[in-house]
């Protein structure tokens, strides 16, 4: 009798650690829905409409555009600061909490400066979310369920971007203010499902994960120092289609809002197969590999964007585009712990870095790309190609370190 009770809670054991997993990840795929796929991208099919209701400048909604990615910044600098003073879950949960009162209070165009703090807020709160959300569910992960957990932490944001796509048409029906509301409506529910999902106590071994990472030999320095670069350059040749694809669909080719959100429903499509493709492919191939093929597609669709401009080219380039921002972090921090093996608290020292990079690159290309739009009255086919010569420039540098290895 003893053994079958004991068996029993053994197994209500296990299932309760089951479904605490479950949620767990729930927890980080909203987090990433919210404070990334929603608050960054769900801007990109509302520019055109933010410019027929006049709510601002032309140029002013394209340089707005950019706000976000500023304070993408400043969260990916502040974040770990913050996880010094506070618990990660906790500043994870305010974070969507205040990512839901930014779409509400985007709702009214008081002026330009209120609007930009708000979006700059949205995006503040989408780099701490970046940031930290890994190092707070992996270590509760099982290491044989940590891909899985992975996996779904970068599927939110695709999940966001398609969500934008399909749930802001509808929307717009309503209105403008009140897409920004509903807007405010889906990320509050989100934070108040996932409220309690997010584990509480530290687990056992992060406390060996925040240790001081050992110093890394020479060749993983170079090999570090090359993927932040790299990582910094694909933020330069990501920006200007994650910002603008819908603009230039809509109003550069004079297709329409439909045929703009239709092509972003694609971008949508493409965010959610890119972790999942991605990751495939360098399970197959090796990290750098997989990163060659797809910064070759990319190139491949910045192409057809140029040289194109019909429909089916134009879906399949979104289609492409749209794997791009979720899939490439699975990539880049493959090779971040393929440069540091066994050494988890370096690992996640790079990682930040690379993060940091990435945002800082970021936020600059895209206020040079929304100038650049202002300059041009909305023509953004200079952006996309200066867009590619960023990722021939990443591929070049692949090519030199190569070459470099075989001579010694």
């Amino acid at each position: 009798m003893s053994s079958t009770r004991s068996s029993l809670t053994l197994d209500a054991s296990a299932k309760s650690a089951r479904l605490d997993l479950l949620l767990a990840m729930l927890a980080g795929l909203s987090a990433s829905l919210v404070g990334i796929g929603l608050a960054r991208f769900a801007y990109t099919p509302l520019i055109p409409p933010l410019i027929q209701a006049h709510w601002f400048a032309a140029s002013d909604v394209l340089f707005l555009s950019a706000a976000n990615l500023l304070g993408y910044l400043a969260g990916a600098l502040s974040a770990r600061p913050l996880a010094r003073r506070w618990p990660q879950a906790e500043l994870l949960r305010w974070a969507m909490a205040v990512t839901a009162l930014a779409f509400f209070a985007c709702a009214w165009a008081v002026s330009t400066a209120w609007f930009f703090a708000w979006r700059f807020i949205s995006g503040w709160t989408g780099g701490v979310i970046m940031v930290l959300v890994a190092s707070c569910l992996l270590p509760h992960v099982p290491p044989a369920r940590r891909g899985l957990a992975s996996g779904a932490i970068f599927l939110g944001a695709g999940l966001g971007i398609l969500a934008s796509g399909t749930l802001v048409p509808l929307l717009l029906r309503l209105g403008l203010r009140q897409t920004w509301l509903g807007l405010g409506a889906l990320a509050l529910a989100l934070t108040v499902v996932t409220w309690r999902a997010w584990p509480g106590a530290e687990a056992p071994h992060a406390a060996a994960s925040g240790s001081a990472p050992a110093e890394p030999t020479a060749a993983a320095r170079r090999a570090l120092n090359r993927l932040y670069l790299q990582y910094g350059l694909m933020a330069v040749g990501l920006a200007p289609m994650m910002v603008f694809l819908v603009d230039h669909v809509a109003r550069g080719l004079g297709w329409g809002l439909a045929a703009g959100t239709d092509d972003w429903v694609l971008y949508g499509l493409g965010a959610i197969a890119g972790p999942m493709a991605y990751g495939a492919l360098a399970d197959r191939v090796g990290g750098i590999a997989a990163g060659r093929w797809a910064v070759a597609g990319q190139l491949l669709a910045v192409a057809l964007l140029l040289a194109a401009p019909s429909p089916v080219p134009i879906g399949l380039a979104a289609l492409l585009l749209g794997s791009y921002p979720p899939g490439i972090p699975v990539l880049m921090l493959g090779r971040v712990h393929q440069a540091l093996p066994g050494q988890p608290a370096a690992q996640h020292a790079a990682w930040g870095r690379a993060t940091i990079v990435f945002a800082l690159l970021q936020a600059l290309a895209g206020y040079g790309y929304s100038a650049l739009a202002a300059l041009r009255h909305g023509d953004h086919h200079l952006s996309f190609a200066i867009a590619g010569l960023a990722l021939v420039a990443i591929l070049l540098l692949d090519i030199g370190a190569r070459r470099r290895e075989q001579v010694q």
